[in-house]
């Protein structure tokens, strides 16, 4: 063979060679990327030509598939009372995704999951083709439905949790849409997507989980927490030291209360009732933003990772501030934020005698046949504070309750712990403050919900927005609910 065959030959078989790389690297090495890719059309072909399995509450599905046409998509996704339950369920659309637990368990939804391939072997052996599984969920639907009415027309969140297990029992937000509304390709679907894109009300925003808001003055929980822990004070119905006015440390201005209540050298138990900013100001120095931070990271502040399996945002405690600063952060103002979730954990933990329970909403996946492949077991999160001093904090909150800021989320016959807060925010507070109560419920055998709302209200007179006016009638009526459904009412 002449050399310039000899070269041609060797370029071919190096060529052959790079060919039989890539398709060996392409079969072995990227099938897994390639097959679950975004713009892989066979995945979505396969995902939705099927019914897809369901989110379940009380023993009854929320949602279901329905049959399409003109389109290689078979089914697409239904959801029963959508605007109720999108906080929950997420959307699964055919054009735009899914998110919330609708994408966190699209496996078992759909079928694919490893954990079901014994029930994929035995359906495909019988004929009865691939099934989705299904997604139990810990929601408590009267007590979902008490947080939906009651927030009504109003901007806010609603999230309630079972102390003694850090089960969700309700998770409200709104404005809220129907995922049903975008579940399919047609011109509506897009049309209804882009009317809820550019809604400046945000109604996709998951507000229980995904907001941050300045908790106000039921954050004085937290301060009081930090009092009690630290040994600042022991009985909470000793006065404290605080003079009347005071004055913000190195600054000229005093730190004010809403109105002319007792404050002066009032106890923690006096203090909490008529919801006192000095007192609670000047603890939080008296205590100092390292030990303030510490307590409240105790009960979740500061955690990106708080998983319900949804993300919830971070719950913020300032680090880096000074002494004024902290001050107003002790009271739930500066640049202290929380979600409703989060003030729902430390209304749970002081009601569970200081034990925080990590919070979740999916009890179990199961089956098709309803064989159990995953069962979440309850799990200790953090002891934010002693039994003695969660049950002082219990007596301090029972009191707002009965005879202070939050009468109106008492309940006949139940003994009911609670905080109001009025969160100012805005440049200078010129916006309409936030409204919120956190609180729990406490029958003989324990307490089985305690619940945070938060309400944005807009249309109310900025005179009229407050946590007990707004916000503690949405808390007592979730918590009936829970009381109810439980055999407690």
């Amino acid at each position: 063979m002449n050399k310039p065959l000899r070269r041609v030959a060797i370029f071919c078989g190096l060529l052959v060679l790079v060919l039989m790389v890539r398709a060996n690297w392409v079969q072995f090495v990227q099938a897994e990327e390639l097959k679950t890719h975004d713009n892989n059309r066979r995945v979505a072909i396969e995902r939705y030509s099927q019914k897809r399995g369901n989110i379940i509450v009380d023993g009854h599905a929320i949602t279901g598939s329905k049959a399409t046409n003109g389109t290689d998509y078979k089914y697409k996704r239904t959801y029963e009372n959508g605007r109720m339950w999108a906080p929950v369920t997420g959307y699964a659309s055919q054009a735009y995704g899914a998110n919330q637990l609708e994408n966190l368990n699209d496996g078992i939804l759909t079928g694919t999951d490893d954990r079901l391939f014994f029930t994929r072997t035995i359906d495909m052996i019988t004929g009865k083709g691939k099934h989705g599984g299904d997604v139990v969920t810990t929601l408590n639907g009267k007590a979902q439905r008490a947080a939906y009415e009651g927030l009504g027309s109003k901007k806010g969140a609603v999230a309630a949790i079972d102390p003694k297990t850090g089960a969700i029992l309700a998770l409200a937000s709104t404005p809220s849409y129907d995922p049903s509304s975008f579940a399919g390709m047609s011109n509506d679907d897009e049309n209804a997507w882009k009317r809820l894109a550019k809604d400046k009300d945000q109604p996709m925003l998951n507000r229980a989980l995904r907001q941050t808001y300045p908790p106000g003055s039921t954050f004085k929980v937290v301060t009081a927490a930090a009092a009690l822990e630290n040994g600042k004070y022991e009985d909470i119905d000793e006065k404290t030291d605080s003079p009347l006015p005071w004055q913000l440390p190195l600054s000229s201005k005093n730190l004010v209360n809403e109105g002319n209540i007792p404050c002066e050298d009032a106890t923690l138990r006096d203090a909490l009732r008529v919801s006192c900013n000095t007192v609670f100001g000047k603890l939080g120095d008296d205590l100092g933003k390292d030990k303030m931070r510490e307590q409240a990271e105790k009960f979740g502040f500061n955690d990106p990772e708080v998983d319900t399996p949804v993300r919830a945002a971070e719950s913020v405690y300032p680090e880096e501030m000074d002494r004024p600063s902290n001050a107003m952060a002790a009271i739930g103002q500066f640049e202290t934020r929380a979600t409703p979730l989060q003030m729902a954990m430390i209304a749970a933990a002081v009601a569970n005698d200081g034990k925080l329970m990590k919070p979740y909403m999916v009890d179990q996946l199961r089956a098709r046949n309803l064989n159990v492949v995953e069962q979440h077991r309850p799990q200790e999160m953090d002891r934010p504070l002693s039994a003695e001093n969660a049950q002082k904090l219990q007596e301090m909150m029972e009191t707002v309750v009965k005879d202070g800021t939050g009468t109106r989320a008492q309940i006949p016959g139940v003994t009911i712990g609670g905080k109001t807060g009025t969160a100012q925010h805005g440049v200078d507070n010129s916006e309409k403050p936030y409204a919120w109560f956190i609180s729990y419920a406490k029958t003989d055998q324990g307490s089985p919900v305690a619940v945070a709302v938060v309400v944005e209200d807009g249309s109310a007179d900025r005179g009229d927005i407050s946590g007990g006016g707004l916000a503690a009638p949405i808390a007592r009526d979730v918590m009936e609910a829970v009381l109810e459904s439980e055999g407690n009412r």
